[in-house]
Formats: structure tokens, sequence, C-alpha cells
């Protein structure tokens, strides 16, 4: 999906909502957006203060929370950043995001059957899960090319 449909569509789930995308909130969805991968909170404040230069920390943070609250975009915890959500269609999914140690890229999968083993395992323990997203370490494709072909030869 390209950058402006992904953004009309976020701006379609929040008027449906009722919640209130705010230029500042909407700002930082479309900084986001124009990243090609995860992007951390002091990354996405020094982009914010081209437009805005008296932007402060706080200001970043709390349009992530309100667009996390609303599952617009999820935390890498790992790489302690952010990435877009390519799921809007189903709020209340799980998602995967494989993660390169290399070079950083991060691409989310959704996911069917984890679901069920994760409430499963939840319930064993006595949880009640809100939210989940599992996190993969490994390495992409290019990645792993450029690792074999310094193997080869």
């Amino acid at each position: 999906m390209n950058q402006k449909k992904w953004i009309a569509q976020a701006e379609n789930l929040c008027k449906q909502r009722h919640v209130r995308l705010t230029p500042q909130r909407l700002e930082v969805l479309r900084l986001m957006a124009q990243q090609p991968g995860a992007i951390s909170a002091y990354n996405l404040l020094d982009l914010l203060r081209v437009s805005e230069p008296k932007a402060k920390p706080p200001t970043v943070y709390r349009a992530l929370d309100f667009l996390m609250g609303q599952g617009l975009i999820h935390r890498v915890e790992s790489a302690n950043s952010y990435m877009l959500c390519h799921h809007l269609e189903q709020p209340a999914h799980t998602s995967v995001l494989f993660i390169c140690d290399r070079c950083g890229l991060v691409v989310e999968q959704a996911t069917s059957g984890i679901e069920d083993k994760l409430q499963q395992l939840a319930e064993n323990s006595g949880f009640s899960l809100n939210h989940s997203v599992v996190e993969v370490h490994g390495l992409c494709p290019a990645c792993r090319r450029t690792k074999t072909s310094h193997h080869c030869g």
C-alpha cells in the first residue's frame, strides 16, 4: 500500500473510532510513513523539528503512545524504535517482526495460528493477553547474500 493510501486509511480509522488525529499526531505519522522501516523517537523528533522547531521529546512520545494505542504503529522493543503497522484492517492481530541484525530492516508479517498458541500459553500461566508482538532476529535476504558471498571464494 502506498504512503498516501495508508495515511488516508489511518485517518478514516480514527474518524470511525471518534478519536482525534491532531495535526501533530498526523505529522508524526506522515514522517514515519516516509521511512523505509523502523525509526527511533529521537530521529523522529529531529525530523519533526524541521516543521516544528520547538518540539520536545514528550511531544513525540505522546504522539507515539496515541498511535500505538490506535494500532497504527508498532514498537520494536529490541531496537527501541517504531514502525507503521501494515495490517490496519486487522486491529486485533498478532504481528511477527523480523529484524535484521546487520542492516536493521524490520518486516512485519501477520500471523495465523500463533494467537491461539499464545492465548493457551497465557491461560496456562494465569495471564490475560491484551496485545502481542513477536520479535525475531536474524539476517534479511540482502544481508544473507552479502554474508554468503564473503565466504565464497
